[in-house]
């Protein structure tokens, strides 16, 4: 899917939505590593492997810390990944990839899914009277 987006269409992308395209490239890259290592293709899994670093690299390079904890914890699962990327590269090793995936695919699960509550009017709500519940029950004390 990515593959075929030109830059016209990426300019009309949220940031949200990039995000969402970087995860879903980073994964489509660890997938086709993986399949290319188990064929003893170790140069086309390097170069896989190498695009999924950079996926990542530029994921955590995005990071707004001004977010708060999350982005700091975000910035710690993406610095696991990359090192896993890179010993996976260089041990060849299917299982590393295959846990890295495991990651790619949580997080990017978790994105999509706020992703809709953000979209969903029934969120702001929410938010309002989780505020409101909070700021009664602090008095209630």
């Amino acid at each position: 899917m990515t593959a075929f987006l030109t830059n016209e269409a990426l300019h009309q992308k949220s940031p949200e939505q990039i995000t969402a395209l970087l995860y879903e490239a980073a994964l489509t890259n660890l997938e086709e590593a993986l399949a290319h290592n188990e064929r003893k293709e170790f140069i086309e899994a390097n170069e896989k492997l190498k695009k999924a670093g950079d996926i990542v690299y530029r994921l955590g390079a995005g990071l707004n810390y001004e977010a708060g904890i999350v982005a700091d914890q975000l910035d710690q699962v993406y610095n696991y990944i990359a090192d896993k990327i890179i010993e996976a590269n260089y041990k060849k090793d299917n299982e590393i990839i295959r846990e890295v995936i495991q990651i790619v695919e949580s997080i990017m699960s978790a994105w999509n899914e706020a992703m809709k509550v953000k979209k969903d009017p029934q969120s702001s709500l929410v938010k309002q009277k989780a505020q409101a519940y909070e700021s009664t029950s602090m008095y209630e004390s």
